[in-house]
């Protein structure tokens, strides 16, 4: 039997690792001697054995073919002990033929130790045991489709940019999976259709990057067949393994059709009246692969009423909040467009895209409060093409007819970059929002940008940016400088940023303006040798901002410390001096107003996070201190309580009591989601958000049937109302119905 073959091997490789754990110096495996340096060990390489008869995507893994692949078992962990032979042994065999790519993994663990979250596609794989894989089809060392399955059968998928730079969690691919689970192992079987990758159409042998993950919940193991330190992801593939010999292999044509149609009702205070009472639509998307490395997406009357509702937020500051992207087809292929203060994984940079993006695709049929706005059609090409990664959208709106009219407007993105020195580039983009409805107004804005990696511990990110627009109002620049260092010790990083008063992206997001950025920060990350304990991160930063007068506006002193717990959980605590000069009186809250004035204070924020690992976890973050002229305490609470695999729920609540010298406030965030899944194709959820500043209560539920790849049925039902008037804002059912068809 293939299995009790399988069994008797796994049962050597966990004597092997119990051997390895009394010796300081133990034997290897694989030729390998325990612990091994992530950072040093040689990349490993298998060879891709081809099938000539289909396999059974059934989660048994009893076609002979398995046996003629080469098993691969010798996974090293990055946790909890950073280079040590896995505790839990894996064994995974690849084969392929001429439309797929199969992948088996044996996981051996106890059933009563396998921890499932949840059915749904996409779940929550930091608190489920996995096996996963990542593939580099183009092997650039920067880019990878990405795979999991957890034991329950569900699967995640997702692309990623740059190295992992850039994660795009909404892309969705065509795949097969499937799990068994015995009492001593769960087995996972996948099919990747080869139409669902992209690659280089080739005569000769391909060779590809890959990695393996696999994640046992319970003790928070989690090991790769390409050995990586702990601030890696299995998506960090510079430091991947390599698949050779792949032969044959043909892209297809790569056309599908994603046609749907839509019923629902609308009716409140804040719908326009075009879109009061009952309405019908329908719609389509196409995606076609115009060569292996760029593909094109149109879409025509483009509907988002499937997406879950924003998250409601407090904002007790002066400047603007941002909200991310949910819509699909916008997420899709988003690190294309990526442009601003972008992260590095790992590393402290005292900035993000949530400060400054000069794209933000919420600016494309959205009004500023959330509200949809028709998007009549568009397209998008994104890819590589040689050196070069390559960013072209062009989006309609109709118009907007609500508490303020907006016209019809064009909006038209273009984005090129080119890959230097290995893992680093170069790029440009440009950006025009036009009105179509008359009037003549238009946005432009343009950027170049670097983002260079050095020695594989140091990046260097710097942009210049303007805009311009009709009366000069918004002719400015912004522009900035970022050196950041991470090692397995060090953690440093200083920027420096100014942005014009006049500088307005159009079709981007900027929270702060008319200013000069400086920042640095100083951490270490060690490793003590200390019971329940990962690493310690004590850190030191400063965060200096002036008015483009040099006139300090803003001083932040903070120092802090976050500690990893062992074997899951985590701890951190920060106490910062504060400095802040308003120039203009502001209005912090309905009827408390914050005076023009000069203001110091100090206040300390701890937390802790529980490990994901249990039934019931949850994480508390505590802010105490002065505010302005008076005082915050503010109290952020989340828990998340899964009593069985299929059912997931997730409380957040968030108090601050503000007290200042011209009154007092408390502005509350109170959610509930609840999520249940029938199967992996069958699942519903309900999202309740009250927000105590605007008295509004929002209560969004869906069920999504998949009935086919990539194919679904929603039923939506969201509500807004004001508990202040008790008005109804918005309230609505849809239906809608979406079906994959592929050539």
């Amino acid at each position: 039997m293939n299995r009790l073959r399988i069994v008797a091997l796994l049962l050597s490789l966990a004597a092997t690792t119990a051997q390895a754990q009394e010796s300081a110096a133990p034997a290897g495996v694989g030729g390998r001697r325990y612990p091994i340096d992530p950072e040093t060990a040689p990349r490993p390489t298998t060879r891709a054995t081809r099938t000539d008869r289909a396999i059974e995507i059934d989660g048994r893994i009893d076609e002979d073919a398995w046996n003629a692949a080469e098993p691969l078992t010798d996974f090293v962990q990055q946790l909890p002990s950073t280079g040590a032979l896995t505790l839990y042994p894996t064994v995974v065999r690849v084969l392929y033929d001429n439309e797929h790519l199969y992948i088996s993994a044996v996981c051996i663990q106890r059933k009563k130790d396998i921890i499932v979250a949840g059915l749904e596609r996409d779940f929550n794989s930091g608190n489920s045991d996995i096996f996963g894989l990542t593939l580099d089809t183009f092997l650039d060392r920067r880019n990878s489709f990405m795979f999991l399955v957890n034991p329950g059968g569900a699967v995640r998928d997702e692309q990623t940019f740059n190295d992992s730079r850039n994660i795009v969690e909404a892309w969705e691919g065509v795949i097969r999976a499937k799990t068994v689970v015995t009492d001593t192992a769960w087995y996972a079987e996948i099919a990747i259709p080869f139409t669902t990758l992209r690659f280089a159409k080739s005569s000769t042998p391909q060779d590809w990057g890959i990695n393996f993950i696999r994640r046992v919940r319970l003790v928070n193991e989690t090991s790769y067949w390409a050995p990586l330190d702990r601030q890696y992801r299995i998506h960090r593939m510079s430091k991947a393994g390599t698949i050779t010999g792949l032969e044959g292999l043909t892209p297809g044509r790569n056309l599908t059709l994603k046609p749907y149609a839509l019923a629902g009702h609308s009716k409140g205070a804040q719908v326009p009246s075009t879109s009061l009472g009952a309405r019908y639509d329908g719609g389509m998307d196409l995606k076609y692969g115009v060569t292996s490395g760029l593909t094109l997406d149109l879409t025509t009357r483009t509907d988002f009423s499937q997406v879950e509702v924003d998250q409601e937020q407090v904002n007790l500051t002066r400047f603007s909040t941002f909200f991310p992207e949910r819509r699909d087809f916008f997420i899709e292929n988003s690190g294309s467009f990526s442009f601003g203060d972008v992260t590095e994984r790992n590393y402290r940079m005292g900035a993000s895209l949530s400060d400054f993006t000069l794209f933000q695709s919420r600016r494309i049929g959205l009004t500023n409060d959330g509200r949809p706005i028709s998007i009549l059609g568009g397209g998008r090409l994104t890819g590589r093409a040689g050196p070069y990664e390559l960013g072209l959208m062009n989006m309609q709106t109709d118009d907007f007819e609500g508490a303020t009219t907006t016209p019809a407007e064009n909006f038209t993105a273009a984005r090129l970059k080119r890959n230097v020195f290995g893992k680093s580039d170069v790029g440009v983009m440009l950006l025009n929002r036009q009105s179509t409805g008359g009037g003549g107004a238009y946005n432009r804005t343009w950027g170049a940008d670097a983002n260079i990696r050095l020695f594989d511990v140091m990046v260097i990110n710097s942009y210049v940016a303007g805009t311009e627009a009709p009366g000069g109002g918004s002719d400015g620049t912004a522009g900035r400088v970022s050196v950041a260092w991470r090692d397995r010790f060090w953690d440093a990083s200083t920027f420096y940023k100014r942005v014009d008063d006049t500088f307005n992206p159009g079709m981007g997001f900027i929270r702060r303006r008319a200013m000069e950025h400086t920042f640095g920060t100083l951490g270490i990350h060690a490793r003590p040798n200390i019971r329940f304990v990962q690493e310690v991160n004590p850190y030191v930063k400063a965060d200096y901002i002036t008015n483009l007068d040099r006139l300090l506006e803003n001083r932040t002193l903070a120092g802090g410390v976050a500690i990893a717990l062992q074997p899951d959980g985590f701890i951190d605590a920060e106490v910062r001096d504060q400095f802040e000069r308003v120039p203009r009186a502001f209005e912090i809250f309905p009827g408390d107003t914050v005076l023009a004035g000069a203001y110091a204070w100090r206040d300390v924020t701890a937390g802790f996070t529980s490990s994901g690992a249990k039934a019931l976890s949850g994480n508390v973050r505590v802010t105490a201190g002065d505010f302005y002229d008076g005082s915050r305490t503010s109290v952020s609470v989340g828990g998340t309580w899964r009593p069985r695999y299929d059912v997931l729920m997730e409380l957040s609540l968030q108090r601050n009591q503000v007290d200042l010298a011209r009154g007092s406030f408390d502005a509350d965030v109170a959610g509930l989601r609840v999520r249940y899944s029938w199967s992996t194709a069958l699942f519903g959820s309900a999202f309740v958000q009250y927000n105590a500043e605007s008295k509004q209560l929002v209560t969004n539920a869906r069920i999504n049937f998949r009935y086919a790849p990539l194919s679904d049925v929603f039923l939506v039902y969201t509500d807004r109302r004001n508990q202040r008037t008790d008005v109804t804002n918005d309230r609505s059912i849809a239906i809608k119905a979406t079906r994959l068809i592929a050539f």
